[in-house]
Parts: structure tokens; sequence; C-alpha cells
């Protein structure tokens, strides 16, 4: 193959220690596919200005498109990045007076950024995807269980009963705005840096709107040293994916705290489990364990990000080779661990039974005894946490008398007194009562929480659309892409 980078300037070739050292081959798989459309609306956009001839057009878009069928592995491993690779093989099958035409006015840099922007958007309108499915799976999961029973927790210990759908609509709350920063941040990948050259533009009299539009990006960086340069978009996304694993981190600690035989509150599909070499009666809740290691992966691949372009002077620096690795693999391992999750809550069994007799345990209706206290006997809020404090030094449900008793103590009086009743009472250590009287908004009552499931439903259905139409935006975009190049290549010769 042509060695068209080197054979000017440098008069020797690098050892195989410097090349792997120096190659992006590895990570360059990623790109391939964007690397052609990016080539092929370059060479468009060059014999639409007239840069280069409808002929020498022709031949270098079905020269491209050969490529692409051929597929990355026909490729020479040898260069140091995809772009050299690409660009050499096309020299080699059309002749270097008509290949070595195609990077007319653009440098690798501008090449390499629109690449990375091309395929994250890819890899975000994916991930939104499915996050959808996994949202879907939770709220679907919520409205089977408005009614199910469970414990409440803070600092992990029993705190108020509430029920599985208004914890798992926590979630789902969560995950729904994980949705919008991807979306908030796809507004800002979406967006053209072709054309910017090396950092000072070119003297070429290039259609920067042009390969913007056949590329399906929403808007174009202006400023070329800033479209170069600039990896925040990375950045930011890699933040984005960060969130969204701590997410699913918490879910997963919550996962397998819940299917320990001290919890036994739900048990993983057989599929989402394994078992011990040793120990044969063992299900282990493996996949939500990895989700949990994973986001320290992400996190890493964040920190790798911003340590790399913490201090790099304009323009570009070969640095910012060594940061795409990590946000592909961030990429990777969150697409994953949203999938897996997605189908944890799609085969997972409740058991629903030991979360209501769990329900009351640690005396979690202590807080409605203290509220009904306050409206029955009308006393401060704060006089009756200190009642029901004490109570709760004893065994078991306290009695009306129990309470008579220790408001003696601290009030000089009996609450029965006051209006407490023994049918408020009763009313109060009930859990299904408890629940049923927090209807207020996104208040755990079955009434409340059906409302909710409804609303989020709607919303996520709304989201559903808005993904659809970013992806055939720019579906649409490169369907007229290739149209074009099929008419180019029909104008050249035969």
């Amino acid at each position: 193959m042509s060695d068209i980078l080197r054979r000017g300037r440098l008069s020797s070739t690098p050892d195989e220690d410097i090349l792997n050292f120096t190659s992006s081959m590895s990570a360059d798989k990623w790109i391939f596919e964007a690397d052609i459309l990016v080539d092929l609306a370059h060479t468009v956009m060059l014999k639409e200005q007239g840069i280069i001839r409808k002929e020498d057009c022709s031949r270098i878009l079905q020269g491209l498109l050969r490529i692409r069928e051929e597929g990355i592995e026909k490729l020479d491993h040898s260069y140091e990045d995809i772009h050299i690779s690409l660009e050499s093989r096309l020299i080699d099958m059309v002749g270097e007076d008509v290949g070595g035409r195609m990077h007319s006015g653009r440098s690798r840099n501008d090449e390499v950024v629109t690449c990375i922007r091309i395929r994250l958007r890819d890899e975000l309108i994916s991930l939104m995807e499915e996050l959808a499915q996994l949202r879907k799976n939770l709220l679907a999961r919520a409205s089977e269980n408005r009614d199910t029973l469970m414990p409440g927790f803070t600092h992990l210990q029993h705190a108020q009963p509430t029920t599985f759908a208004h914890h798992i609509l926590a979630h789902s709350g969560a995950l729904a705005r994980d949705t919008q920063r991807l979306m908030d941040a796809f507004s800002r990948v979406n967006e053209c840096p072709l054309g910017a050259a090396a950092f000072a533009s070119t003297g070429f009299d290039l259609d920067r709107e042009r390969t913007r539009s056949l590329l399906g990006f929403e808007a174009m960086m202006e400023n070329s040293m800033d479209a170069v340069s600039s990896r925040d978009f990375m950045i930011e996304s890699a933040s984005v994916l960060v969130n969204i694993m701590v997410n699913l981190s918490k879910m997963a600690e919550e996962l397998i705290v819940w299917s320990s035989s001290e919890f036994n509150f739900v048990e993983l599909h057989d599929s989402y489990s394994s078992t011990s070499s040793i120990m044969p009666q063992k299900k282990n809740p493996d996949t939500a364990e990895l989700i949990r290691g994973k986001s320290g992966t992400v996190i890493g691949s964040l920190m790798g990000l911003i340590s790399i372009c913490k201090a790099l002077p304009l323009s570009y620096n070969r640095d910012l080779q060594e940061a795409t690795p990590n946000l592909w693999r961030a990429v990777e391992t969150t697409r994953g661990a949203v999938r897996v999750m997605a189908g944890i809550f799609d085969t997972i069994n409740i058991n629903t039974d030991s979360m209501a007799l769990q329900s009351v345990m640690g005396f979690t209706t202590a807080t409605e005894l203290a509220d009904t206290m306050v409206r029955a006997a009308g006393i401060p809020f704060r006089t009756a946490h200190q009642i029901v404090g004490v109570l709760a030094r004893g065994n078991g449900d306290p009695t009306l008398e129990d309470i008579d008793s220790v408001a003696m103590d601290v009030l000089g009086e009996k609450l029965s007194d006051r209006g407490m009743s023994q049918e408020m009472l009763k009313e109060a250590l009930d859990p299904l009562s408890n629940i049923r009287k927090r209807n207020i908004t996104g208040a755990p009552s079955p009434d409340e929480t059906d409302r909710a499931i409804r609303a989020r439903s709607s919303e996520l259905e709304t989201e559903i659309s808005s993904i659809a139409e970013m992806n055939k935006s720019i579906e649409d975009s490169l369907k007229i892409l290739l149209e074009t190049v099929e008419s180019c290549i029909d104008e050249g010769p035969e």
C-alpha cells in the first residue's frame, strides 16, 4: 500500500514498538463506517464546488463504497490510524492522481472529530432507546405492585411503610432525568466541525453547510480552532453516562441486598444469576454485582477523559487520541448495563408476602402514630415525637394505656382525655392505612402511584417519539447523501 503520509517530511519509518505505541487502529474500529460517510460527503462537496472533476469524484466514490463493502478487516492495520489506512487503500485502488484529491481542504483533525461525533450521536440515540425500555419495565413492575407493601428505608434502617410501586417510581424518575440529560448532550454532540481543516480552515472554497446537511448534523461548529480541539462534548456525554451508571449501581445494590436470605424481597431470574463452584445451594446475583462494579469502569473513563483534556493548549494535540478509547469504553459499558438491568426487571420475581411481613418491623408506623397524636390531641408534633420515641424503646405495638402512661410523664395528662381513641391508635398502626393517608403528589398511596404511573408512561411515550424523530432526521440526511453519491457516480465515466 502507498506510504502517503511519511514519505515527504520524514525519512525513516517507526519500528513496530513505536508504531504500536502511536497507533489508534484498535479504537478506530468504532468510526470506520463514520469515516466512510465523512469521505463520501466531503468528496461530493468538492465536486459540487468545482474543486475536483466529476470523473475523479465518481471514481473516488466508487472506491469508497467498495472499501465500505469490504469492511475494516481489509485495511492495512500497520498505519497509525484508520484515516490514512483508508486513504491509502483508496489510492491503491484508483491511483494517486484521483484518490489523492479526496483530502483537499481537509485535515485528519477535523475528519476524526467529525467521525467521533457521528458515531457518538448514534450511540446516544441507541442508549436513549435502551433506557426507554428499562423505564417501561420499571413502570410495568410498578403498575403490578401498587398495593404491594414494603418497608421504606433511611440509613438502611426500617423507616416507614411504603409500596414497591412507590420505590420503583423513584428509580424511574432518576432514569427519566438521565434520558433528558442525554437529549441535552446530544444537541451539542450533533454539531459539525468538518471544514475546519487542521485548525485554521483552508483556502479551498468549501461549502461547510453542504457537508453539515449531508451528514445530518443539526448545527455547525463555526470557529475552526474550537471545532478541532474541543472535546467538551465527550466529557459531557461521559458525565451523563457516569450519572446513569451511578443510578444503576444504586438499583443494583438494592437488588443484591433484597435477594439475600435476610431480606428475601426479590429473586433474580436464573438467567441473570450464577452459582458457586463449591457451594451447590448458592444463587448469586452476579449481573447486579457486575453493574455495581462496572460503574467504577465508567467513572474511571470520565476521569481519564478529564485528565487528558485538562491542560491542553489550542488547537489539536496528539494527547486527544488517548481520550477517545475512554469514551468508547464508557459507552459500551453503560449500554450493556442498561440492557442487563432492563432484563432483570423484565423477569424478576417479587416476594410480596415477605415484603408485607417486614413492612411493619422496626415500628415503621411510628411517624403516623405521632401525626395521629397531633391531629387527635392537638399537641405539638415535637411533643408527640418525644412520646412516640419513648414508646419505641418497648417491645411490640404500644397500647392506648402505654401512650397515656408516657403522656402523663411528658405532659402531665392522658392523651385519651384529649381525644385519642383506641380506633385511632389501631388505624395509626395499620401500614395500609398509613399509605392510603399519604395521597399528596408523589406519595405512595395506590391512587397517587396509579396517577404517577400513567403520567410517567405518557411522558415516556412522548420522549420515545422525540428519540425516533432525532434518529429519522439523521437517517433521512444520510439517505440523501447516498442518493447523491449514486447520482455523482452516474455522472462519471463507465
